[in-house]
């Protein structure tokens, strides 16, 4: 059954940006402040959710056609990875480095492995949030 929820759908495509925008930010305040790739994902799920609330599973899948289960996988192998940078270093698994670069539009801005390690737990904590919710939605 599919309803024709004008209103709905309008505010759902500015409200799910302001959260996917704000999920970005609470992604990478997360090295320093409260936030990182767990938060920031479930930030992101849940903008989603808001879509497929909006309108119905069909229409979500052609506007975002990802498989989540591959998107688990990438994310485990990119923080698993990053983990494993350190040992080839000779250092403990998930000994993270740092390093200052002179970037052209940011200027003098830190950069850390620990954000790869985040980037791997967004992706694995959006996979496995979007699969199950989808699980949910299609057992009727």
């Amino acid at each position: 059954m599919k309803t024709n929820d004008v209103i709905l759908q309008t505010a759902t495509k500015v409200v799910s940006l302001v959260i996917v925008l704000f999920s970005i930010r609470l992604f990478f305040s997360g090295h320093y402040y409260a936030g990182g790739g767990f938060v920031g994902g479930l930030m992101t799920s849940a903008a989603i959710v808001l879509i497929m609330v909006a309108y119905d599973m069909k229409t979500v899948r052609a506007m975002l056609p990802i498989n989540y289960r591959i998107l688990i996988g990438v994310g485990l192998l990119t923080a698993v990875s990053t983990g494993l940078i350190a040992v080839f270093q000779g250092d403990p698994f998930l000994t993270h480095y740092y390093g200052y670069f002179d970037l052209p539009i940011l200027g003098k801005t830190s950069l850390h492995t620990a954000a790869l390690f985040d980037l791997g737990v967004y992706l694995v904590v959006v996979g496995v949030t979007m699969t199950i919710i989808q699980s949910i939605g299609e057992s009727e």
